[in-house]
Formats: structure tokens, sequence, C-alpha cells
């Protein structure tokens, strides 16, 4: 349990004028109680769900809109680049998970111990999402021993690892089980720390829902049976199993933006880089150049049209290159051997397209304090500390809606894909304001042609700044089709994070077992096992991704 010290702000300033008061006639090394702390035997509930939820969501964007998006070719950096661009990653932590996961623990245990089913049901929800994103982003990780360590012994000290199929498995109960509790509840709960939802059970359960539904199709390959058993089930019974399926019900988390701390990530108003973690992000060329073949209005959303386009001139004199009426005109040789893209509209940075990328479409300020004028940048939106359209998306209605449409055409389930293929367009278009494009578009170049790979790409345009769960699709599926950048460290995309050093030295016995459930690849080279390109059991016998 972290971070209550603001809630108690008042009472801790009163606290210390009174000790002060007091400090005359008492010892104060005699003092041994916190008057600002909280027994965690006696803490609410409401006091934990704001911080599981927000810290949920957090986590989620930074990936989402950070380094996957850079995996996903949704973005790339020009700047500070290496993670982003390249893969070339160092261990990452899943502390914060864990740390997440122990809130919700003690959230479920005190909803028992005071008989509050609610706070049982979404810590179950919120527990399956976490526990979930470990198993995605990992592999095998400690489950069913995990977060007992105040047990004692070196079975929760040093908890063992579950299998991947074992954490899915157990997500997917956690998943049922908080469906079930909340289907006996009435849906007239305010619960004003519930940031999400506040205290609406009927989202509550579609959220849930909808979550099973995604982890059911993430084992489908491996488990085909188990997987559309589940989903038939889910989509028979409506009623017992509703689902996300319009923009007002999708779980996502608007910003404040009052501090940095509750402020879109790359805003420049919070920012200390002087605006740098805005102006380093650019959209990548893969999206952008799909997003114009489809005429898509999104890109206008995201996107700011490029500041000074570039035209290449071949009567112009050799050397030639001078800005007139905001339009660079250079001479044929002054791009020579260099890439150059004059599109006077959008302009993306190709992935991993040099060892510094700044330099791209012959930027003039190339450098880690670059301003480079010939690509596009994101949105001004994206300065801002809060928005409209400034959110963290946990679980959206498009997800849920490409997944049906997924699981129609693969046979899972009885359905018409063409109507949730549509329905998800349509909901990503609402999503982002642009839903007065939706006939023009899905009766053009968004026209539905039964393909698995045309529903892919779609929802990987739609999983912007929520990239996570596009690259999850991708890896067992191998679309949309993307090729690694020239210089990242491997030639094709990663497929999981490394275990930590830190779990390797100290829980050794059971970090190695789980290391030699991983499958190696010709891509994990020097890395052997513990590699961000050796296979887990999802993925294990597929031929997926590649």
């Amino acid at each position: 349990m972290k971070n209550y010290r603001n809630r108690f702000y008042s009472s801790l300033c009163l606290g210390l004028a009174l000790m002060c008061l007091w400090s005359s006639c008492q010892d104060l090394t005699e003092l041994n109680v916190n008057p600002n702390g909280i027994d965690p035997d006696a803490v609410h509930p409401n006091l934990l769900i704001t911080t599981v939820i927000t810290e949920t969501a957090t986590r989620e964007l930074n990936l989402g809109f950070g380094d996957i998006a850079g995996v996903m070719q949704h973005t790339q950096k020009d700047a500070w680049f290496e993670d982003h661009n390249n893969y070339d990653w160092s261990n990452q932590s899943w502390s914060g998970y864990y740390n997440i996961l122990e809130n919700a623990r003690l959230m479920e245990k005190r909803g028992e111990e005071l008989s509050l089913p609610f706070y049982i049901a979404v810590a179950k929800v919120m527990n399956a999402y976490n526990f979930g994103r470990v198993a995605d982003l990992w592999g095998d990780a400690p489950f069913t021993d995990a977060l007992k360590g105040d047990l004692g012994g070196d079975q929760y000290l040093l908890p063992s690892f579950n299998t991947q199929q074992e954490i899915y498995q157990g997500v997917i109960t956690m998943l049922q089980e908080a469906n079930g509790i909340l289907q006996e509840l009435p849906n007239d709960n305010a619960v004003p720390q519930d940031v999400l939802f506040q205290g609406d059970v009927m989202k509550w359960r579609q959220f849930a829902n909808s979550l099973m539904l995604r982890y059911y199709i993430r084992v489908s390959d491996k488990l085909p049976d188990f997987a559309a058993a589940g989903m038939q089930a889910i989509v028979n019974d409506p009623g017992q199993f509703p689902l996300i399926v319009t923009e007002a019900d999708e779980a996502s988390l608007p910003f404040p933006g009052v501090s940095s701390g509750t402020s879109w990530p790359s805003n420049t108003v919070f920012d200390g880089s002087n605006g740098s973690n805005y102006r380093r992000i650019k959209m990548c060329a893969t999206l952008v150049d799909r997003l114009q073949e489809l005429d898509d209005a999104r890109l206008g959303v995201w996107a700011e049209k490029v500041e000074v386009p570039i035209v290449i001139d071949p009567d112009l004199p050799a050397g030639s290159d001078e800005v007139v009426d905001g339009v660079r005109y250079i001479a044929s040789d002054v791009a020579e051997g260099k890439p150059v893209d004059t599109d006077p509209d959008y302009v993306g940075i190709p992935p991993s397209v040099s060892n510094l990328p700044s330099e791209y479409n012959l930027n003039p300020t190339p450098g880690q304090q670059s301003y480079n004028p010939h690509v596009s940048f994101l949105s001004e939106m994206y300065t801002e500390p809060s928005g409209d359209f400034l959110k963290c998306r946990l679980l959206t209605a498009s997800e849920v809606q490409f997944g049906l449409a997924e699981a129609a055409v693969k046979g899972w389930i009885s359905g018409d894909a063409a109507g949730f293929y549509e329905a998800a367009v349509n909901a990503s278009l609402v999503a982002w304001g642009q839903e007065d494009s939706y006939d023009e578009y899905i009766s053009g170049a968004a026209a539905f042609d039964g393909s698995l790979s045309q529903i892919m790409e779609q929802k990987w345009i739609a999983s912007w700044t929520a990239a996570t769960e596009s690259w999850f699709d991708y890896r067992r599926t191998g679309l949309p089709s993307l090729t690694a950048g020239q210089f990242a460290v491997r030639s094709v995309l990663p497929l999981r994070f490394f275990y930590m050093q830190e779990e390797l030295s100290i829980n050794t016995d059971n970090a190695t077992a789980a290391l030699d459930r991983l499958e190696t690849t010709p891509y994990s080279q020097a890395d052997e096992a513990n590699s961000p390109w050796s296979k887990f059991w999802l993925l294990q016998g597929t031929g997926q991704p590649w």
C-alpha cells in the first residue's frame, strides 16, 4: 500500500503542530506510532481501489505509448531512441506489477473481512489484468505462491514460477469468479474512489468478460477446444457475459492534468525537459503510409502535417538548397544517396532507419535537441496535460469487436464477421471523434474483404496509444506483417521481456527452471534462453510470428 500521504496532509500538519506543543512535556523518543500511517489490517478497500486502478492504467499507457509503440511501428524517436526504435532493451522489471498486485490482494482480503463483495470482485479483475500482463510480457512467473512473503519460508520468499499456461488459465478463472460475484450485486453502487467506473457493477462485468474474451483469444492456438468453448459460452449468453461493445462502456481512464504525475506523459506543461519528451516522438512511416493509403481520417487527429515540405527540383543548379514560402527546394544532388520523403502533408520516420534518426529527411538540426520541420510531429494535443482523447485505454470496444470478428472468421463462434468488423472500425472512429467519416471509409478503402489480415491490420491501427495488445496479437498471428529496421539489434521483432538479473541471482532455482522451459531461436544469440527472441509456451510449436 503506497502513496497515501496526500490524503492525510491536513492531519499531518495538525499532528506536527500538536507534537511541537507536546514536546516540552514528553520525550519524543518514547513515541512509537506514526500518526499518519494506515494499518493494513484495518484499511478500508476504498483507500486501495484508486491506487490499483491508476497504477495499472499508467503502466499500460507507458508501454502502449512507449517502447511497444516503437516495436509495433506506431511511433519512432529521433533522440534517446535505442530502446524505442531498436529494441536495445536492458532488464525489464516486473516489480511494479507485483506492487499493484499486492495492493489488489490486500483490497480483496479486506473486502472479504468486511463483507464487501464489490471490492472482492474488482480486486479479482485487477489481479487478472496484472497477472495476465506479467505472463504476456515474461512468460512463466510467480503466481500461486506470489504475494505471500509475509507467511515466511523459502516457498513464499523464493516463490516457484507457474507456467504461462497455468497463469492464463488462472486469470480466466479469476474473471469468471468476478463476474459471478458482480452479477449478484445491485447496479446502484456509488463508489467515488472507483475512478474507472464509479462503482457501476454492469461496467465492471463488461470489463471482466471482455478481458476473459481477450485471454481466450490469446490461448486459442495452444488450447483450441478450451478457448472455443469459452468464447462460445460468452457469445451465446450475453445476459450472463455482457461485453464492452460501445465507446461509452470502455475501460479507459482520462487524466486530471493537475500535476506531472496526473498528466499525459508527453505533455509540455509539467515537462522538465523543455518539451523534448514531446518533440523526440514522431509518427512511424509504417503507420503514416498505411493511413494515407486508406485515406484514414484518424491520421489528422494523431499527427501534425510537416511544417516545411521538401521538393526535389531537377532543374535547380547543383547544390541548391533554400526555403521559399515555407517549402524547401533542393537540387537532385543534395538528396543523392539519402532517404528523402517529399510528401507535402505527412511524413513518418521509417523503423530503426539509422544510428542517428534525427538526421532523417535532411533535418537541418540533427542531434538530441533536434527540431525536424520535415517530419510529422504528433498532434499538438499530446503537449497538453489532459484532453478528451488523452486516456489510458485498458480495454476498448473496438478490441472486443475485432476479437469477435476474428473468432467468427476462424469458426470459433457463430456470427457475422463482417458485422463485428464494421462495428469495430466504427467504435475506433467514434473514440477518436471521426464517426462522420465511417460511411465513406467502410464502403471504400476499409470495406471488409473477409480476411484475417484485414481484421488484424485495422485492429493494429485502432490500438494507437495502446500498442501493447497489438504486439501480443502480432506474436500469435504474424499480422500485420512488419519488418524490423536496418539498425535494430535483430532482424525480426522481439517476443518477450528479459527476466531480471536480480531474480536470476536471488531466486535462482525457480528462475532457472523457467529459463529451461523457454525455446531458443536463431535470434536468441548471445542472450541464450533469456532473450526477447526466445519463445515461451504460447508461441512454441505455432510457427508464429516468424
